[in-house]
């Protein structure tokens, strides 16, 4: 029978409940209001009081094409880095499982790019993709002007995918073999025993099993491509060049600090957090059907 903690009194459970209250305030709602009120007034750059305007940084911000193209941009690039690592880290993690010869120094290794600061990941990367220098060098020798990140904004927008999902591989990875793990032997062996090859066991057998951690990491990986990708474009391209990197995330801090628009770039701000609630309200209701729990 579970046992469960009880108190005396409700005083002791609130101070408790206290610390976590207070951190939940100070660093998620206090900010978040203090977001929405400074996207309804006109915050002066240099201090001095501020203007109501109610929604004009809104109407201002959705009127802009600058500010469509970064949308578009952070979308396309969530959809290819969610793609690419969640694929990754499934393969990896399915050949890890088959516990192949050193998939034990594999298991260790495979989980520690995610480990990596995403603007020291970066800075490797920057120099592995140079043109001059690196890899992308002896391509560029026998193929001259193939790849220029700065210059050419497609380029631009690859590298930045590329060191991204390099770096959500591994996360991937770890969640996705400790589904694996969990699956049941019998019913792999069973599925063996039956003369199913190991691809159509995998699809048959355990990728059904495998739909909550999927749904899990789906969620998870589109909300981190759009937060957590502003060290790496810093980084590696600073949005450019001529704004083929500029993602919603990098947008608020250029317009925000170095533009001081910080009216305008808190509302950016609100409008991102809206389209992530939305994104993930669509997965809940759409997406989550299609899960099967055991």
């Amino acid at each position: 029978m579970e046992k469960r903690t009880t108190f005396n009194k409700w005083s002791i459970g609130f101070f408790f409940a206290v610390p976590q209250i207070l951190l939940i305030f100070t660093f998620f709602y206090w900010p978040a209001g203090e977001a929405v009120y400074w996207s309804l007034t006109l915050q002066q750059p240099w201090g001095g009081g501020n203007e109501w305007v109610g929604l004009d940084n809104f109407r201002s911000i959705l009127a802009n094409p600058d500010y469509w193209n970064s949308v578009t941009l952070s979308l396309t690039f969530a959809a290819i880095t969610t793609t690419l690592s969640m694929g990754g880290g499934l393969i990896l993690a399915a050949l890890t499982d088959r516990q192949l010869k050193g998939s034990k120094i594999y298991r260790v290794v495979l989980i520690w790019p995610y480990g990596i600061a995403a603007p020291a990941l970066a800075m490797a990367f920057r120099f592995i993709l140079a043109p001059e220098a690196g890899f992308m060098a002896v391509v560029n020798h026998y193929w001259p002007g193939l790849w220029d990140p700065g210059l050419n904004g497609t380029d631009a927008m690859a590298s930045i995918i590329v060191a991204f999902s390099w770096k959500y591989i591994a996360y991937n990875f770890i969640f996705f073999l400790a589904a694996l793990q969990g699956i049941p032997r019998s019913l792999i062996e069973a599925a063996a025993m039956d003369g199913s090859s190991v691809l159509r066991r995998f699809w048959d057998v355990q990728f059904p099993l495998l739909t909550p951690t999927i749904f899990f990491l789906l969620v998870i990986n589109i909300t981190e491509s759009f937060q957590d990708s502003f060290g790496i474009v810093d980084i590696m391209t600073a949005g450019g060049p001529a704004n083929s990197t500029n993602l919603m995330v990098y947008k608020i801090f250029f317009d925000g600090f170095k533009g001081l628009d910080y009216s305008g770039a808190a509302a950016q701000s609100i409008i991102l957090m809206l389209l992530i609630i939305l994104l993930t309200i669509f997965q809940f209701r759409f997406i989550e059907r299609r899960v099967h729990y055991r």
